[in-house]
């Protein structure tokens, strides 16, 4: 897969705003021509005092759900990377980040100003129970 490296690379950013208790949420958009999916939306989820993602599938008629440890979630999301999304936003309280591809296929990653002020509930109570 030509988007693995680049990829890896914003979702090392991904696992360290988990860590850290600055996630907020994460989402793939942004797809090429109309298709069936729209977008996927990722949300940590506690399962067993196990920290997991939850990766929504929102379809144009219905939503499916997955649930994936964390390491595992990036192969699943990579398969989506340039088929059919051009883009995933990181949103943490701290930045957010941006992966985004051109028409050409090119890989971008910006980071911006902070659209959340508070992380995600799951990602405070589960840093909460470690102490």
């Amino acid at each position: 897969m030509p988007f693995k490296e680049t990829f890896s690379e914003f979702y090392t950013k991904v696992k360290s705003s988990l860590e850290d208790g600055t996630f907020a949420k994460l989402t793939l958009a942004k797809t090429i021509g109309n298709t069936d999916l729209m977008n996927i939306y990722v949300r940590p989820i506690l399962e067993e005092n196990e920290l997991k993602l939850e990766l929504k599938f929102k379809h144009q008629q219905e939503e499916l759900f997955e649930i994936h440890e964390i390491e595992n979630a990036f192969p699943r999301l990579l398969e989506f990377i340039n088929n059919p999304f051009m883009s995933a936003i990181l949103f943490t309280t701290e930045f957010d980040l941006t992966y985004k591809l051109n028409k050409k296929r090119a890989v971008s990653i910006v980071e911006q100003f902070p659209s959340f002020t508070h992380a995600s509930p799951v990602i405070i109570e589960y840093l909460e129970s470690k102490k």
